[in-house]
Formats: structure tokens, C-alpha cells, sequence
């Protein structure tokens, strides 16, 4: 493959992010369902084991007929478990994506019908039932997902409305950044509203002249200069890659087989910016231009001769993007992610899925 040369300019700055990036409000949160269901359908890929075929006799049993579970010897049904998200505030009728998984030796589950389903939360009880067809993974036949398989049934009781307090847990315990919160809350009020109880948990009194719903999304949405770390999450058996838009990326320098990466400040004189290309240390054509921004650092991306400037500080995003562009193959991407996380280029954390 030919060798391409990614260039990167620019400034060192805080990294901005609103409270809702750093933290959760304390009672609103997701909730783990699970079932044990049976698939029929399987075009001889399922399997026989004496569980799933004491399933179907029960299953048969229900619909009176009786039937010894020593006489079933289809491969066409397969055991499995389905697990969904149950999201906050739920309601009866809002549809959830499920995800489906052989616990037996069947070989595929894929195009396969989940027969109904109930999926209960830790507390034993019922919230959702699920039924629907299989999509299985491309690369994991006896895994896959039901987009939009189970119905909620039943909610959690939980309710805002006569809610006095909130109270914040930040994603990772900082002191710096709960007393940071502290002081912008009550600034922005002219008043103290917000006590920091201890490195991660701020609990903030509700004005009665506002909605709690109001009161939260102004709390959300006040900015926060921080280096709190977000997440990139890395599917090694899917090859997907899962960034945020705003993760940035520090000065560093790799060189690969296939490319080299460069990110550093640029800070040219007025003589320099005469041949910025040159003085950049870009191997562009002369067709490429750039152009100065005054007083500024720019983020240059230089792509087999094809240049283009922001004015933002490089992310994730925008190297992922030019990768893409370039034509690198995924694993190439992949390593350059986990090279940049391994030197702390990036400003989060990397989470490996196998």
C-alpha cells in the first residue's frame, strides 16, 4: 500500500464538556431484563440437548399436548437466553432491541423465531415479553438481535415530579471537578443550591419557581472545563469502533508501515505562512492551498495531497474519519487507537470488546 502522511496542527485548550457528560442523576437509570426462551425455525442448525427439549415439551404441555421429551428429535429449535435494556421512564407499549444467545450446541440461531418470551428484572417480576425473528451476528452464528422484539408490560414506579433535590454522581471521583460544579450551579443561580457531599456526589435544592424536568436540563447543560475521560469502545468481533465527537487528541508522532501520524503545534511566522505547506512539513501538490488563519493554530489533514484545515483541536472523530478516507483497513485503525490510548495521546479511556 502506498505510504500516506496524516498531519495534524494544534493548540493545547481544556477540554469543554456540560455535566451531563460527567455525570448521572442519581434514581434515573437503565435496568437489566432477562429470559429463557425457546427458538423454533432452524433449518437443522439448532440443537438437541435435554434442556431445550424439555422446553418444548413444556411448551407442548401448555397447548395439552402431551408428548415424552425421549421422542423429540428435531434440530430445527434451539434454547436461549434473550437480556434487553430496560430504558428510564419506560412505558407500557415502547418497544425494546433484544439480544438472543445459545446455551446449547446448536450451530446457528440465525432467521430463527423466538417464541414468547418474559424478561424479568432482578426483583423476579415481569416487565417486558419478547418474541420476534433472529438476525444473528455475521461472525457468531449463535448469537444475534431482535430489533424492537419485546413490548414493556409493566413500569418502574418512579416519578420527578414532586422531587425537591437532585442529587449528581460524577462518572469518576475528582474533587477538583465536584467543587467545580458546586461553584457553577450556585453562580448561575446567585445562590447555594449545590453542596458537594463528597469527591463524587453534589446534591442541588430545586428553585420552586421551576420544573424539576426545566431544573435538570439547565443543570445538564452548564459547561465544565475538565480532562474527565469519555470512552472509545473497541468490537474486535464486529470490527465497529464507537467514539464521541468531542474526545481530542494530544501532540504525538506514530509511524506505521502503511502511514505516518503526526499531530503538533503549528506557530509560523508571517514569513513562514509565505509557503505554509513547506514550512508545515507537508508533501502536498501544487494544487493544495492553506490558508492562514491570523492569530490562530490550525489542524491541518493531509491526505495523499489533499488538505484540509478546522480551526477546532483535532478529535478522535476527525482521525477516524480521515483513516476511513485514506482506505486503511480496520485492523490498521484499531491498533492506531490502542497505540494512541497505550502513549496517553487521547483524552479517554479504550474498552476492548471480544
Amino acid at each position: 500500500m502506498k505510504n500516506f502522511l496524516l498531519t495534524l496542527f494544534l493548540a493545547v485548550t481544556v477540554y469543554s464538556q456540560t455535566i451531563k457528560d460527567i455525570s448521572n442523576i442519581v434514581g434515573i437509570r437503565e435496568n437489566q431484563l432477562i429470559g429463557h426462551g425457546l427458538v423454533v425455525g432452524l433449518a437443522g442448525t439448532g440443537d438437541k440437548s435435554q434442556f431445550t427439549m424439555q422446553s418444548l415439551q413444556n411448551l407442548l404441555r401448555n397447548s395439552y399436548i402431551k408428548i415424552p421429551a425421549s421422542s423429540i428429535k428435531s434440530k430445527n429449535i434451539a434454547t436461549v437466553m434473550v437480556t434487553a435494556v430496560l430504558p428510564p421512564f419506560a412505558r407500557q407499549g415502547d418497544k425494546l432491541k433484544l439480544s438472543v444467545s445459545s446455551i446449547g450446541d446448536a450451530k446457528s440461531i440465525d432467521g430463527g423465531q423466538l417464541l414468547l418470551t418474559q424478561l424479568k428484572g432482578v426483583d423476579g417480576k415481569v416487565y417486558a415479553l419478547a418474541q420476534g425473528s433472529i438476525l444473528a451476528n455475521e461472525n457468531i452464528k449463535t448469537s444475534g438481535l431482535i430489533y424492537k422484539g419485546a413490548i414493556v408490560e409493566n413500569e418502574l414506579s418512579y416519578s420527578l415530579k414532586d422531587e425537591k433535590f437532585i442529587t449528581l454522581s460524577l462518572l469518576e471521583h475528582d474533587a477538583k471537578i465536584a467543587s467545580t460544579i458546586e461553584d457553577k450551579i450556585n453562580d448561575k443561580y446567585g445562590k447555594k443550591l449545590a453542596v458537594a457531599y463528597d469527591t463524587r456526589t453534589i446534591e442541588i435544592a430545586k428553585p420552586d419557581t421551576m420544573s424539576i424536568i426545566r431544573f435538570i436540563s439547565e443543570i445538564q447543560a452548564i459547561k465544565i472545563d475538565s480532562m474527565m475521560k469519555s470512552k472509545i469502545i473497541i468490537d474486535l468481533k464486529k470490527e465497529i469502533i464507537v467514539a464521541g465527537a468531542n474526545i481530542t487528541i494530544n501532540p504525538v508522532t506514530i509511524s506505521r508501515k502503511n502511514f505516518t501520524i503526526r499531530i503538533k503545534k503549528s506557530n509560523l511566522s508571517d514569513k513562514e505562512w509565505a509557503d505554509p505547506a513547506k514550512n508545515l512539513g507537508l508533501d502536498v501538490g501544487d494544487d493544495t492551498k492553506v490558508e492562514k488563519v491570523p492569530g490562530e493554530l490550525v489542524t491541518a489533514v493531509d491526505i495523499d495531497n489533499a488538505l484540509l484545515n478546522t480551526k477546532e483541536q483535532p478529535t478522535v472523530s476527525d482521525l477516524l474519519r480521515a483513516m476511513k478516507t485514506m482506505k486503511l483497513d480496520i485492523m490498521e485503525i484499531i491498533e492506531t487507537i490502542k497505540m494512541l490510548d497505550n502513549l496517553g495521546a487521547i483524552n479517554a479511556d479504550v474498552e476492548m470488546v471480544r
